[in-house]
């Protein structure tokens, strides 16, 4: 029987996958940015069956191919975003502090015109993370953001990775005192971890006695889908990916990971990484980074622009994110400030939004770049992406355009009507308000001090 119902499962999984679209197209001219092989001037990219199939100048369109004039424009891999909340229609389970057993792949919601906002900013991957509000949070979901379908597995990352969500510090912390549960303190998190993955190895050793010998018929250990998970991330099979700011709590959980034996971590936001360089590039960890927010709350008030370059000097395999459904359409506006604030390369900076966090999300060999044989997620934009005035004018995913800035709809802006007048503009959105806490329920000070009145 679960034999049968696995089939099932794989065959429905099949059809859903048969939706997706893959394009043929011929983009010519353009000056094309790959990231891994320099930049090619006068360049044309022939895509097939969703696939970057050439890469040469001269290339003539097969019959029936579609030819895109890139003359004088810029053609890049599409933008990734290593950590995300747009199209997700819950983002905490916030009843423990170990809620491993979640999945953002319930809750992913293909209607969200956030999606297309990314999309006119030549975003064509995201990670969509569950919240920080437990210590071991919720698995995450790989996406691909192919809008305008209904069906919320059109937008999965078929064959990505799992990945999952770690916090440290305040989120988890603060989120415990106001539920009343543990932990409600820094060295009670390192404590909730090492309980939990010592859980996880005492779950693991029945699941291999009773696999090792079934012949006395023995029944089998209950299974916890909690439990095999921590297992599983112990195992190298999950990749986690943890939001974290002090260098102490870093350190820390990089300690914790060498004592399990866990090969695979990327640290979310770390603002203070830059303190602990060496010793990530040692561990082999990644950085997925703020170009520049910092100071909006007390654990964050250690920072500094340079941080992303110098993790990248340092050997560290760094991305920058966006954790914002508007700072999503400019990845390549903050990618640039790495230039001002550490000098990088052109290379260098385009990979934080596109190469790196495809090593992050362990999805490096479809996307990030522009080579023969990947996947055809494209941008093009009017100048270069590095500048300060470059807009980007098309978007591929699987050689499928997404977004066309000459027929860009008015009702999928973000005001309604693009000829009307804007009266207030809002310069900086404050953290707190983005969704990393959302339906936590973090109380106040003032509903602390009220209940317990």
């Amino acid at each position: 029987m679960k034999n049968i119902l696995t089939l099932l499962l794989a065959f429905f999984s099949t059809m859903a996958l048969a939706q997706v679209q893959k394009g043929d197209l011929l983009i010519k001219n353009g000056t094309v940015l790959t990231v891994t092989n320099g930049t090619l001037e006068n360049t044309d990219v022939l895509i097939r069956d969703g696939k970057i199939s050439r890469i040469g100048k001269g290339l003539r369109a097969p019959r029936g191919v579609e030819s895109v004039d890139a003359t004088g424009k810029f053609v890049m891999p599409g933008i990734i975003d290593a950590h995300s909340h747009i199209a997700g229609s819950a983002i905490n389970e916030g009843t423990s502090q170990v809620t491993a057993e979640v999945s953002m792949e319930d809750v992913v919601n293909p209607l969200d015109v956030s999606i297309y906002r990314a999309l006119a900013g030549g975003v064509t991957s995201i990670h969509l993370m569950h919240g920080s509000a437990n210590v071991i949070g919720g698995q995450n979901e790989t996406m691909k953001l192919r809008y305008g379908t209904t069906n919320p597995d059109d937008l999965r990352f078929e064959g990505a990775p799992r990945t999952i969500k770690f916090a440290l510090g305040e989120n988890p912390t603060r989120g415990g005192r106001s539920r009343g549960i543990q932990p409600q303190s820094r060295m009670g998190v390192e404590n909730m971890l090492r309980n939990s993955f010592t859980q996880a190895v005492a779950y693991r050793k029945k699941w291999d006695a009773y696999n090792a010998d079934k012949s006395a018929r023995k029944v089998a250990p209950e299974y916890d889908l909690r439990m095999q998970t921590l297992v599983d991330i112990m195992n190298g099979d999950v990749l986690v990916h943890c939001h974290s700011y002090r260098a102490d709590e870093i350190y820390m959980l990089m300690k914790v990971f060498s004592d399990f034996g866990i090969p695979k971590l990327t640290f979310q936001h770390a603002n203070e990484a830059y303190k602990v360089a060496p010793e990530l590039a040692a561990f082999g960890a990644s950085a997925s980074v703020f170009a520049d927010w910092w100071a909006y709350k007390l654990e964050v008030y250690y920072s500094t622009a340079y941080n992303a370059a110098i993790l990248t000097e340092n050997g560290v395999t760094t991305s920058i994110n966006s954790d914002s459904g508007e700072l999503i359409r400019h990845l390549f506006h903050e990618a640039a400030k790495t230039q001002k604030y550490g000098n990088l390369s052109d290379d260098q900076a385009l990979a934080l939004i596109t190469l790196n966090p495809a090593k992050q999300l362990g999805i490096d060999n479809r996307v990030g770049s522009i080579e023969v044989g990947k996947d055809a997620d494209i941008a093009i934009f009017d100048g270069h992406p590095l500048s300060v005035y470059a807009v980007p004018l098309m978007t591929f995913v699987d050689g499928v355009k997404y977004f066309d800035k000459s027929i860009d709809k008015g009702d999928v802006r973000l005001y309604i009507n693009p000829e009307s007048s804007i009266e207030e503009v809002m310069i900086y959105d404050r953290h707190d308000d983005h969704r990393c806490l959302e339906g936590a329920n973090v109380l106040s000070l003032e509903e602390l001090f009220s209940n317990k009145k």
